[in-house]
């Protein structure tokens, strides 16, 4: 168990990285997929990936796993609904390298073999993934092979299986991550330059060149005597359908009524928390009184100078700092929510402690005095008594060394909340739901005056009346939206509200503007055809939306008449540069001064240095320049450029050739390139095996 404890308290953040956190949130009746299942409907798979069908069943069997590691490290099932897509995530990527990244793996002869394993979880190529977790490092935040010995042996002991299932995780954690390192390495060895192309991407890497020219800017009036026909834009979409891919979705639009407190609900709330004032000033259990009649609870936390004001509100933090002699406030407004401040204690309290500790099992617990007599005196060292008592080590854990390391109140073991403001350098007997500690705080930071404060709370919420009265509204513009688009705007026009437009709304659209959790939104939206009118739907009790479906996309190609006006666009302005530059050229026939090139283009001359091909420092410049200068005869009149925002003319005045780009710059750049092509590498898998992501239709 204390092995769980340094997980839980040292993991923190990384935990959060390494371990997708969450709870999976069921949304659909379990017996209609037990139904589904037991037909093969397809119509039930999460997804499908190198084509495997993944069935509700194994998502969930991945999901449960992933929950029950998380429930393990951070000893709560309670979870935000951030985590809880999180940890779907982590299953649907586990599924990922299960069903795909490892098979590539295989089929290009990469493996990783048992020996490999055991050196890398308990060998002396150790895996970062065990040498950088918390729980098998030491006092000094270094690895401790003794602490990861110490954990192996007590996996089998473990009755409830979560070591065995968090040791399991981490294996299979290692085992993704060393494949995916040597897949990976086979393109960047790959792309590994030879002597000679080192060289010549050195030398074109530091040739920069010196250009005079002119540019004639293209005009936003449209030129009608440049025609696209229809005929090209089909072929032009024959001969690019792929750049027209695209997801299923939908073109939306929606009214929404957002239940607002009226101001008879705001008196109501000022009545309710001035009726409890001064019973709640007299008190003598504020725990309790606000269990009963607050919207907040009491946090036995203690406060700084500031904190309170994104804790709780800056009216309540002014009070409670700003020297009044008073220790309960009259009542305070912030926005439409009304409180009642009051200060329970204060004390010079350290912001963190560092804490060691001696955790007995059970059968050991009848010890704790004598350790207590024992380290209470004057040099006593943890782990030495602990040895002296001839505790085991495997119950003790790493709290035998006695040392769990700075602690504060955000950073803390649940049960060990008074170590903040213990003594320092005198051991006391604690009990939490671990067991049996001998705890001492050894140092601590420099005390600082804090508070703790009590905050009676009264949230304004609308009232039944408000409610029905927004329920009515929605349910008119319902009633008169019904049945057909035409139907909807006359609604809109008739009851003069605003109509929200969301083009191509995906599946996996969890929001609407500002409004998050409009899951059930999306979820009618895609159930339901073009044309359709929605019901009223309810978000959070707070917004009833009606929303009707403009048009329907399929996954796959888009259809042509979807496309076509962007083909259009594209056409035109393919074809109005090179129109444009034949104008030029027509204009310039025969010249070859660039003075008299701009006098007669009505433009005049620039000049550029130092443009190299590929520097970063050139793309102010238009790319179609930069391009054609890279080959541009020193000396010479170009040809006019069709760029992107004009026609250009330029002549090579110099070139030169630089040492600034050296073989660490080339090395830097294939880094980058190797990174890059990890990173895309899963992704181009699963397009390549057409991976079908369904999560959405059911959460």
């Amino acid at each position: 168990m204390a092995v769980l404890e340094k997980i839980r308290t040292k993991f923190g953040i990384a935990a959060s990285i390494i371990i997708a956190i969450g709870l999976l949130s069921f949304i659909i009746d379990p017996n209609e997929l037990i139904s589904a299942f037991n037909v093969m409907s397809s119509k039930y798979d999460v997804g499908s990936i190198n084509g495997k069908r993944v069935s509700y069943t194994d998502f969930q069997e991945d999901v449960q796993k992933f929950t029950t590691i998380n429930e393990m490290i951070s000893g709560t099932s309670a979870q935000s609904s951030e985590t809880q897509k999180q940890i779907r995530d982590a299953a649907w990527q586990d599924l990922i390298y299960k069903y795909l990244f490892l098979k590539e793996c295989a089929a290009a002869g990469v493996n990783v073999g048992e020996a490999e394993m055991v050196d890398l979880t308990s060998g002396s190529g150790i895996s970062p993934l065990i040498a950088q977790n918390a729980a098998f490092l030491d006092e000094n935040g270094a690895f401790s092979r003794e602490n990861l010995y110490s954990f192996l042996q007590n996996i089998d002991l473990d009755a409830s299986g979560s070591l065995r299932l968090y040791w399991n995780y981490l294996q299979n954690a290692i085992l993704n991550q060393q494949y995916a390192e040597k897949y990976t390495s086979l393109f960047a060895a790959g792309g590994t330059e030879g002597p000679l192309m080192l060289a010549k991407t050195i030398e074109e890497s530091n040739a920069t060149t010196d250009i005079d020219f002119v540019m004639v800017p293209y005009s936003y009036q449209t030129d009608s005597s440049i025609v696209v026909t229809s005929s090209e834009i089909k072929k032009y979409y024959k001969d690019h359908k792929k750049l027209f891919l695209q997801n299923e979705s939908r073109d939306i639009e929606y009214v929404v009524f957002e239940v607002v407190p009226s101001e008879e609900d705001i008196l109501s709330a000022n009545n309710a928390i001035t009726a409890l004032h001064d019973e709640f000033a007299q008190t003598d259990n504020v725990r309790s009184f606000l269990l009963k009649n607050s919207d907040l609870s009491y946090n036995d936390y203690w406060y700084k100078s500031g904190e309170l004001t994104s804790a709780v509100s800056s009216e309540v933090n002014d009070f409670v700092w700003g020297g009044s002699k008073e220790t309960v406030s009259e009542v305070l407004q912030s926005n439409n929510n009304f409180y009642v401040a009051r200060v329970v204690e204060t004390a010079n309290v350290p912001d963190s402690v560092y804490v060691k500790h001696i955790l007995l099992s059970a059968d050991d617990a009848s010890l704790a005095d004598s350790l207590l007599a024992v380290v209470s005196k004057k040099g006593a060292n943890f782990a030495n008594v602990a040895a002296e008592f001839s505790l085991d080590t495997g119950s003790a854990a790493d709290g035998v060394r006695g040392n769990i390391g700075w602690m504060t109140q955000t950073y803390m073991i649940s049960g060990f909340e008074s170590v903040i403001t213990a003594p320092v350098g005198k051991p006391f007997i604690m009990k939490t739901q671990y067991g049996t500690h001998i705890v001492e705080v050894e140092k601590t930071s420099k005390p600082v005056e804090k508070k703790k404060v009590a905050v009676l709370c009264k949230e304004t919420v609308a009232g039944k009346a408000t409610i029905n009265d927004y329920y009515s509204r929605a349910n008119n513009f319902a009633t008169y939206a019904a049945g057909s688009y035409a139907n909807y705007k006359a609604a809109v026009d008739s009851m003069g509200v605003y109509s929200h437009r969301v083009n191509k709304m995906l599946q996996t659209a969890e929001n609407l503007g500002s409004i998050d959790n409009t899951r059930e939104v999306t979820r009618w939206v895609f159930d339901n055809k073009e044309g359709k009118v929605s019901p009223i739907i309810t978000v959070d009790n707070n917004y009833f939306f009606v929303a009707v479906v403009k048009k329907a996309y399929k996954e796959g190609v888009s259809e042509l008449e979807d496309v076509a006006t962007t083909i259009q666009q594209n056409l035109y302005f393919q074809k109005m540069c090179e129109a444009k530059a034949a104008e030029v050229a027509e204009k310039i026939e025969g010249m070859t001064d660039l003075e008299e090139i701009a006098e007669a283009l009505g433009v005049s001359v620039s000049t550029r240095t130092g443009i190299a091909f590929n520097s970063l420092n050139s793309q102010s410049l238009d790319p179609a320049l930069i391009g054609a200068v890279s080959v541009g005869k020193e000396g010479e009149v170009s040809k006019p450029v069709a760029g992107a925002i004009g026609t250009y003319v330029f002549k090579v005045t110099g070139r030169d050739q630089g040492a600034f780009f050296t073989e660490d710059d080339a090395a830097a750049r294939a880094t980058q390139i190797a990174q890059y092509k990890a990173q895309i590498l899963v992704n181009v898998m699963m397009q390549d095996a057409e991976v079908k992501d369904n999560r959405a239709k059911f959460y």
